[in-house]
């Protein structure tokens, strides 16, 4: 890398400690975690190489996820395209997906001006970073045959959108826009300014930009604010996560809050609450409600657990068996009126929905990870509905799950390391069948199978329940021809 910056071109991160030297010289850094096999990552890169030329003073760093997982772990990355924003050491900024006029604003904000002493163009055109930045988005947008990026660099919404954005932000006296649900919010800023409200004890609404692209992009010009969460009381923009807590902190929060007549939950009523939903007849509110609490678990489904009518629904009465739950369920392709109703009534616009102790937790794809990640298994016993596990008691049921089992960093079609790599083609070469579990998905589980089987590194593999041992040990037998009678005895 040429001398005080990446000159123009963008470099590829091999190693961690590569990153951390880059890191502790106090650099300006604009990271890029992309994947092969993502089409929008390619895409992006395209505009981030055109970035690197313009700001040739910063370091245009590519990362490639899944093959640095200890990076990815570090600055928190759940999928790509996503940007990292660092200077003078400190992440100041990120960027979720493929918004090319978004990645421009940020990295003129970061990066400052082009040329030293002229200020940058106005971000909010997505024009900062030059001409030929603006030329590569133009062509993305044509390539992706969408105009969401044509729609970011012109002013203007139609009449249309404009009334139905703020139909939803005056919906409620205090009304979030995040990601996610309050329930299931899918970004930590969401998750923060969720967690403030509920300590200020308000009620608010709560719309999910990941579900409706047209009011995520909309709003971002409705309100000329570019990120989400997006907070507003009485139809005014408040800001953001940076702006909510610095409000929190002061107190000048709770002070908008008084002064626009906001509602306060008495504090006998314990933490803040989500206002329910508008625009359904009291008789189907009190019934929803009535539906969802008639069981600790409530399952409403398509079909019935001994008869699903769609995979989805199959898939979560497999995971609450496994978890040994009992639940009740509701068909909902037997009652239109609560299959609608439903729907407007959790904010939630597809089935299955899972509750527990009347809470929304959600569908069948959050189900399935809260399962993995053992999120599940943890609230369903917070709730007292299964008996409390003791992580030995678990990690001992992960390992005779299977006859062979296998502990690794990534997934068989995906490992995240070398040596997993290694063990997972011996295990094929030799024919054998076996189960596996990403280390990576679960921490507690990580740092516990070490204890529990005083081995310190990964991959583990076990034969019905005893260690066998790591992967020299495994590629030792293989070598030997000791492998498959192993673990066939």
């Amino acid at each position: 890398m040429g001398g005080g910056g990446a000159g123009g071109s963008v470099k590829d991160v091999q190693s961690k400690g590569e990153l951390d030297g880059l890191r502790q010289s106090g650099a300006t850094l604009i990271l890029h975690f992309w994947a092969s096999w993502c089409e929008a990552s390619k895409q992006m890169d395209q505009v981030f190489s055109h970035l690197s030329t313009d700001f040739p003073n910063s370091h245009f760093l590519r990362v490639e996820a899944e093959e640095q997982p200890e990076i990815s772990e570090e600055y928190s990355v759940s999928a790509v395209p996503f940007f990292v924003f660092l200077k003078d050491g400190k992440v100041v900024d990120k960027l979720e997906g493929a918004d090319p006029s978004s990645l421009a604003n940020k990295v003129a904000k970061v990066a400052g001006s082009i040329n030293p002493g002229e200020a940058a163009a106005p971000a909010s055109l997505g024009m900062a970073a030059g001409p030929t930045v603006l030329e590569s988005v133009q062509d993305l947008a044509k390539a992706n045959g969408s105009s969401q990026t044509g729609n970011q660099v012109q002013t203007g919404l139609d009449d249309k959108i404009k009334k139905r954005l703020q139909q939803l932000i005056d919906s409620h006296p205090v009304m979030l826009f995040m990601k996610g649900n309050p329930e299931e919010p899918k970004c930590g800023f969401s998750r923060k300014v969720v967690d403030i409200l509920k300590d200020e004890k308000v009620k608010f609404g709560t719309f999910d930009i990941l579900s409706d692209n047209e009011v995520r992009e909309g709003l971002k010009k409705f309100s000329k604010w570019p990120t989400f969460p997006q907070l507003y009381c009485k139809g005014e923009l408040l800001g953001g996560c940076d702006i909510a807590i610095a409000m929190h902190e002061s107190g000048e929060l709770k002070e908008v809050f008084r002064d626009h007549g906001v509602d306060i939950i008495g504090t006998e009523q314990g933490t803040g609450g989500i206002l329910e939903p508008t625009g359904l007849t009291a008789n189907l509110n009190s019934r929803l409600q009535s539906l969802i609490n008639s069981s600790p678990v409530m399952l409403f489904m398509k079909g019935k657990p001994d008869e699903p009518k769609c995979g989805f629904s199959h898939k979560v009465v497999e995971i609450l068996k496994q978890e040994k739950v009992d639940f009740k369920s509701f068909d909902i392709l037997s009652d239109d009126e609560v299959r609608q109703g439903l729907k407007v009534y959790s904010n939630w616009s597809s089935y299955p929905q899972l509750y527990i102790k009347g809470e929304l937790i959600g569908g069948s794809d959050i189900v399935l990870e809260m399962q993995k990640s053992g999120e599940l298994k943890r609230i369903l016993t917070e709730k007292g509905i299964v008996k409390e596990e003791t992580l030995e008691d678990h990690l001992k049921s992960l390992i005779s799950s299977s006859p062979v089992m296998l502990f690794m960093k990534g997934t068989p079609d995906n490992p995240r390391c070398g040596f997993s790599s290694k063990v997972v083609n011996a295990l094929k070469e030799e024919g054998i069948d076996f189960g596996s579990f990403d280390i990576l998905t679960n921490d507690e589980v990580r740092q516990g199978l070490k204890v529990f089987s005083n081995w310190p590194t990964f991959p583990q593999l076990y034969y019905k329940g005893e260690l066998i041992g790591g992967c020299d040990i495994v590629l030792e037998l293989r070598n030997n021809g000791e492998l498959k009678a192993t673990l066939s005895e």
